[in-house]
């Protein structure tokens, strides 16, 4: 029993120096970090707002560290596949996931995720929010939302409106939109962002909510008519179109997100350094008036307010899948 006590003793300053090398090492490779190339993995097509999101912010990157930060479209299952990936990476800080608001949404609506977003995947940073814009097609007789409000509510079920997904951001706006006005406005799911604007555009439907950029040259043409931004603010790309807030519907607001992930195991000075390098960059003037033509708005966080905001959105997600009864495809 003495011995074992002696051994002990022998062997703790052994061990304290041993992690305080291992810690020293960390913080010295978190410092150099990044020293070879950096993989985002996106889980949407190219020319969406998460893929410009990753391509504006990885360009930016790069030249700051002069390390090339590479792009990598891995789509299908609303972005699952590419987050899996990353999930059960190297946890290095060298492969990163992109991912948008369907990261909080899929858990509130799939029993069967093939990884847990709170526990596989670290958060590095929020690094822009944007915001829809809900569209009517010229021939419906409403010119804003106090009027579709009216007219929904006097016609439940005969109207329709497009989004670009079950669970997408704009899925959930619509759904967002009925409970809170107590309407019944169906949904139409399709493959993207593009399809359900232009099946608004053609007749298909009377309503769609849109992003910003896709929506603006239908907006000018008269082709589609805006009633109001889902967001709490109004956009710089549309700035006299007023919020739904504003046009009648107090309260309400959904906005999409779009962030940084990493495998959950990265050490924590190489996410420090990661969120120091996408902040730094995220507020130079350069990349934030690129990102603005885009209709997105960039945001600062730390890691522990980037995980606090995924908790509480998912938390927000749960609460309406359940409310609006929407189930997966």
């Amino acid at each position: 029993m003495q011995r074992n006590e002696t051994v002990r003793r022998r062997m703790l300053p052994v061990c304290m120096l041993v992690a305080s090398t291992a810690i020293a090492t960390t913080n010295t490779e978190a410092q150099n970090f990044p020293v070879k190339p950096v993989r985002i993995v996106v889980g949407f097509s190219p020319g969406g707002a998460a893929d410009t999101t990753a391509r504006l912010i990885g360009q930016k990157l790069t030249e700051d560290t002069g390390q090339t930060f590479i792009i990598e479209n891995r789509t299908g299952a609303s972005g699952l596949i590419a987050n899996g990936r990353v999930a059960t990476s190297p946890p290095d800080g060298y492969t990163l996931a992109m991912v948008s608001s369907a990261a909080a949404i899929m858990p509130a609506l799939r029993n069967d995720m093939p990884y847990d977003v709170e526990r596989d995947l670290a958060p590095v940073a929020l690094v822009v929010k944007s915001s829809h814009v809900l569209l009517a097609h010229p021939s419906l007789p409403v010119r804003n939302v106090k009027d579709l409000i009216a007219l929904a509510r006097a016609h439940p079920g005969k109207l329709s409106y497009s989004h670009s997904g079950i669970g997408s951001a704009n899925h959930m706006a619509g759904e967002l939109f009925n409970l809170m006005a107590n309407t019944k406005i169906r949904h139409v799911p399709y493959k993207g962002g593009a399809d359900n604007v232009v099946a608004a555009v053609s007749g298909e439907l009377e309503l769609t909510y849109g992003s910003l950029v896709a929506a603006t040259s239908f907006i000018n043409s008269e082709k589609l008519r805006a009633l109001g931004i889902t967001g709490s603010r109004r956009a710089a790309l549309l700035p006299n179109v007023p919020t739904i807030a504003e046009g009648g519907l107090p309260g309400y607001e959904s906005t999409a997100w779009y962030g940084l992930l990493a495998p959950a195991a990265v050490p924590k000075p190489i996410i420090v350094q990661l969120n120091t390098l996408i902040v730094k960059g995220g507020q130079a003037k350069d990349l934030s008036e690129s990102f603005a033509k885009q209709g997105l708005d960039p945001q600062t966080s730390t890691p522990v307010q980037f995980g606090d905001y995924i908790k509480s959105e998912i938390a927000k997600n749960v609460d309406l899948v359940k409310r609006a009864n929407i189930k997966p495809e």
